[in-house]
């Protein structure tokens, strides 16, 4: 039967980001500036605190750079899982070359964050200091107004950007699918490619970086960030006709945008509780279409503070109490969490015993840099408890590389399960969706993950703050091989059923890999 569908594959259409309701302007992203724009007047203190343009001296830089590279190379357990070794200290010694003269913080983050790229580690990227972003938090600058979806169109041998919102909803030129060629006189293609140079990704996963420049507000930070803010910018995009025409778009104003301003205010109404609950039901809910015999579970995360182990408990009772045939599990945009609860999911979809992982292991259990690094004295402390030195001179976790889980007795779902997955769908889903997919009942639908298939380094992940700037990044301690006999290319978990975006579904607004799914589940009755 699985074989039937795999000849389906290379559907060449496309769904909105990671999900339906992700379409259009993010409101929750408007309710953050505007809400920061209402917070400006109260926080004067908290702003004169911090200077964006304060610049630090080659010394000062310097010396966060040794710690920055010194951290890396000594605890980093994929620092040269991808690159070797020679090459990566080619990209240290260039970012210590431009270290010669004064840098405020964030050009000395790009800095950072070109080489820390080159580890091709997803788990592995730059974050402001504290300062900077509390000071970010309270002053609205003007924003890149497109929100663009951006693939590689294999048939065009090009990159692909098209308008996926305009948050000037009156703008009746640049709207919904209008296909953007150059910006500032740029070409797309090279515009894309230079932002790409500071995202880091598993392995040689170009869809992790297309779908980050997609999220919404994604394209339009890393732009302003690299090639800096205007009043306007000149798009060169194609028309109806197929001709190259020029248009002038201004930099989008949160202040001054009144409409959602009402919409803020009705928001900030509500109580911390309902919030919350907003929360869990955006982030994990299921569906049930009786008349499809059907259901459709909703996981944007794995995170562990949104009681999932009940959720799933529930669901899947509930499911086997109507007799559900068809499940769909939506982890588009599921950036990870908790081991423990995607290994609990997988469990209820899972027909035999499986393994976390076949080597779970760290570099050293101790650090130099100890006095920089977030939440040492307990990370070690756990680290000295449930790893142990074996020939490798690695440090291994071995439950969880000997150890192997039983599906579910009860409840557990045997039908048939359609994962959709996409660019966000990262670390711990990557660990589920790559455990259940060789099962004749499971199929993948959509695009590649981006959470590497061989593995990755999710597992106990503290920041380092650097003294002078303070600059934090993200130090993995942990290296995890998923399957050790699938090949080490660098890719994310392949689907078995490919929905690629097409412009025409951009245009329409289409969730086709949801589309897509529903013809499969349609043909099995």
């Amino acid at each position: 039967m699985k074989t039937l569908f795999k000849k389906k594959c290379a559907i060449g259409n496309w769904q909105a980001d990671t999900s339906r309701r992700r379409t259009g302007i993010s409101f929750l992203f408007i309710v953050y500036c505007l809400l920061s724009a209402i917070m400006l007047g109260s926080c004067s203190v908290s702003k004169s605190s911090f200077t964006p343009s304060k610049k630090y001296s080659p010394e000062e830089l310097n010396k966060d750079y040794t710690i920055f590279r010194g951290a890396l190379e000594e605890s980093h357990p994929g620092i040269y899982w991808y690159t070797p070794k020679n090459e990566m200290d080619n990209y240290f010694e260039w970012g210590k070359s431009q270290l010669k003269d004064s840098l405020n913080e964030e050009d000395f983050r790009k800095v950072l964050a070109y080489v820390i790229s080159k580890i091709n580690c997803g788990h592995t990227v730059t974050r402001s200091s504290t300062a900077f972003m509390r000071y970010r938090d309270t002053n609205v600058n003007k924003i890149f107004p497109l929100s663009l979806k951006i693939w590689s169109d294999t048939s065009l041998t090009d990159d692909t950007a098209t308008v996926a919102a305009n948050l000037f909803r009156k703008d009746t030129t640049l709207t919904r699918g209008v296909v953007v060629k150059k910006i500032d006189h740029r070409p797309i293609e090279t515009i894309i490619d230079t932002l790409c140079q500071y995202i880091s990704s598993d392995g040689h996963n170009m869809t992790h970086k297309f779908q980050s420049l997609s999220n919404r507000g994604g394209f339009g930070a890393a732009f302003t960030s690299i090639y800096g803010q205007k009043e306007n910018y000149f798009i060169d995009y194609l028309g109806n006709d197929g001709i190259e025409k020029t248009a002038t778009i201004a930099s989008y104003n949160p202040r001054t945008d009144t409409a959602n301003r009402i919409a803020i205010s009705r928001f900030a109404k509500t109580t911390r509780a309902e919030r919350k609950k907003q929360v869990m039901r955006a982030t994990r809910n299921l569906r049930i279409d009786s008349l499809n015999n059907a259901a459709f579970m909703d996981l944007g995360s794995f995170g562990r503070n949104l009681k999932l182990k009940s959720f799933l408990r529930k669901s899947f009772k509930e499911m086997q109490h109507k007799g559900t045939k068809s499940l769909v599990v939506d982890v588009r945009g599921n950036g990870g969490g908790s081991v423990t609860n995607s290994t609990f999911l997988t469990k209820f979809i899972a027909d035999k015993k499986f393994k976390v992982a076949d080597s779970l292991y760290a570099n050293t259990r101790n650090s130099r840099y100890k006095k920089y690094i977030e939440g040492y004295f307990f990370n070690r402390f756990f680290m000295f408890f449930v790893t142990a030195k074996k020939k490798d001179g690695k440090y291994h976790f071995g439950y969880f590389e000997r150890h192997y889980f039983k599906p579910k007795k009860k409840d557990r779902f045997t039908g048939n399960v359609y994962i959709l997955t996409g660019g966000n769908s990262f670390s711990a889903t990557t660990l589920f969706t790559q455990t259940v997919k060789p099962q004749d009942n499971v199929f993948v639908v959509g695009e590649e993950t981006g959470g590497g298939a061989y593995g990755n380094t999710a597992w106990l992940i503290p920041d380092l703050t650097l003294p002078e700037t303070s600059i934090r990044f993200r130090l993995p301690l942990f290296r995890l091989v998923i399957d050790k006999n699938i090949p080490k290319d660098g890719r994310g978990v392949q689907p078995e059923i490919i929905a690629m975006p097409t412009t025409e579904a951009i245009r329409r607004g289409a969730d086709y890999k949801m589309d897509k799914v529903m013809e499969l589940i349609k043909s099995h009755q």
